[in-house]
């Protein structure tokens, strides 16, 4: 008995020795030389900054698909690697607004933050509904009724009588934090069946209407949406709010006439995967942005950190499942290589995969690891250990997403973890200003975080080449990439092989 005992200690031993050493020759493959030679290519002048859309963009799909054909990783898709992705570029529409027979002048009074669909109001009831909050700890929507109506809400979210916020306390909520405010007043206004949502919000007024009509005199680029997003309604308009108490009148109608003007067009997410051996109906998406912001006054903005960094950081992580495949050791949960289309332009290849067209279903996907710019240091760290990475969002959905990432920085490469920008309202300096940082909503993770999928962002910071031209490959800290790289490897891996799903605990 002691002999039978003993051997299957000794070949259990065997085993978990021969896992360990495939796993190191894996983990080993993610090196510089290969790192560097993909991402010169890949910043290159040749592929012209990447722009969505453009022909170095095609350029960039290709680069993609030919690596995952080499490496050996099939299509998440059967026999394609591409999801076509449908866009529309934006121009001012004809609009003709008017309440209670005062007419509104587009730019002047108020803009459209959507294209379409196309209608026409004829008096139409106008509900005020406060601030336009829907959440379970409190709502504007409560015994209101406001199926196919028009409702109006008014910027921020309401504060008891101690000056907490009466959502999250001390800290605003995703209610009044800018971009998140306009998409869950949306949101909200769309889940309780309104048709139009009128939203009196000075920052978002102005902010869109700069850009708007900037785009309109050809100064920047062209407004872009995705064509289901502006076809599905319901109607945003934003106001700024002197006009507040215009609104806050009672027995308002709407007369509206609404001609959208958009050209529509494709671009390609590209998306590949390993099948799990064990749970192949669970998956480990990573994702990174294939995009960047092209050719501007003749000038190629090559994207290296932003996002070749990410790009090129999850090739060789797919290289290093595959490696370990071939030795025979295969994940237990199916793999995921993920990359978008149009992130530069308002996350809109994420938002396409999650809201309209999810290649594997939501409700089977674990967690999403998403990576962008992992590639140089953060001048605001100062002079402090260079020797890190940021780490978004890996506690607020879930505890053990949290500490398997730990454990595996722990275990193999020893970087300082630094959760400074889990707080989203917590300061940056960025592009001559300081402003909250919102992160954790400024990547593609958001779309999957919004779902509750847990999601951890990988960031190394903003420099003085970020959105500049001057972005290139020869400034890459290329084994500090490598290390990322590597944490971010053992962090899918140990998610892939755990023998539980993590948990949903908030």
């Amino acid at each position: 008995m002691k002999t039978v005992l003993l051997k299957i200690f000794l070949l259990s031993f065997v085993f978990s020795f021969s896992q360990e050493k495939i796993l190191s020759i894996a983990s080993e493959s993610i090196n510089i030389e290969e790192l560097k030679e993909m991402l010169y290519v890949y910043s290159s002048d040749e592929f012209g900054g990447r722009g969505t859309p453009s022909k170095g963009q095609d350029l960039a799909v290709e680069f993609l698909i030919d690596r995952y054909k080499k490496i050996g990783v099939n299509p998440l898709q059967k026999g394609n690697y591409r999801q076509e992705v449908k866009l529309q570029f934006d121009f001012k529409p004809i609009v003709n607004l008017s309440v209670n027979g005062k007419s509104f002048k587009y730019y002047n009074d108020f803009i459209s933050h959507n294209n379409g669909p196309k209608v026409k109001y004829n008096s139409e009831d106008i509900i005020f509904v406060g601030y336009g909050i829907d959440d379970p700890s409190y709502s504007d929507y409560k015994k209101l009724n406001v199926k196919g109506k028009v409702v109006v809400a008014f910027e921020g979210e309401p504060r008891n009588s101690n000056g907490n916020f009466f959502i999250n306390g001390e800290k605003k909520s995703v209610w009044s934090n800018n971009r998140e405010e306009l998409r869950n007043k949306k949101a909200a206004a769309k889940n309780n069946g309104a048709k139009t949502l009128i939203l009196l919000n000075d920052y978002l007024y102005n902010r869109y209407r700069y850009d708007f009509e900037s785009a309109e005199k050809g100064i920047g680029e062209k407004r872009m949406s995705l064509q289901d997003d502006s076809q599905n309604g319901p109607h945003l308009f934003l106001f700024p709010t002197r006009f507040k108490n215009f609104f806050s009148n009672e027995n308002l109608k709407l007369d509206l006439d609404f001609e959208p003007n958009s050209e529509p067009f494709t671009a390609d997410n590209v998306a590949a995967y390993i099948k799990g051996a064990e749970f192949p109906n669970e998956y480990i998406i990573l994702t990174a942005h294939l995009d960047h912001v092209g050719i501007q006054n003749g000038e190629v903005y090559n994207g290296a950190d932003d996002d070749g960094t990410g790009t090129i950081g999850i090739l060789e992580i797919a290289e290093a499942f595959a490696i370990a495949e071939k030795e025979g050791l295969k994940p237990k949960r199916s793999i995921i290589f993920l990359h978008v289309t149009a992130e530069e332009r308002g996350l809109l290849g994420s938002q396409y995969y999650v809201d309209y067209d999810p290649i594997v279903p939501l409700n089977q996907t674990m967690v999403c690891l998403n990576i962008d710019m992992i590639g140089r240091t953060d001048p605001n760290r100062g002079i402090r250990n260079t020797n890190y990475i940021y780490i978004i969002g890996s506690d607020i959905l879930s505890d053990e997403l949290h500490e398997v990432n730990k454990k595996a920085n722990e275990d193999y490469v020893n970087l300082e973890l630094d959760y400074r920008y889990n707080d989203p309202t917590y300061p940056v300096f960025e592009s001559g200003r300081t402003i909250e940082n919102q992160y954790y909503y400024r990547s593609d993770h958001y779309h999957f975080v919004k779902n509750n999928i847990p999601s951890i962002f990988f960031f190394s910071g903003t420099h003085v080449d970020y959105h500049e031209p001057t972005d290139t490959a020869e400034k890459i800290l290329y084994n500090l990439f490598k290390k990322r790289t590597k944490l971010i490897f053992h962090t899918a891996w140990d998610l892939a092989n755990r023998d539980e799903k993590i948990t949903l605990n908030k």
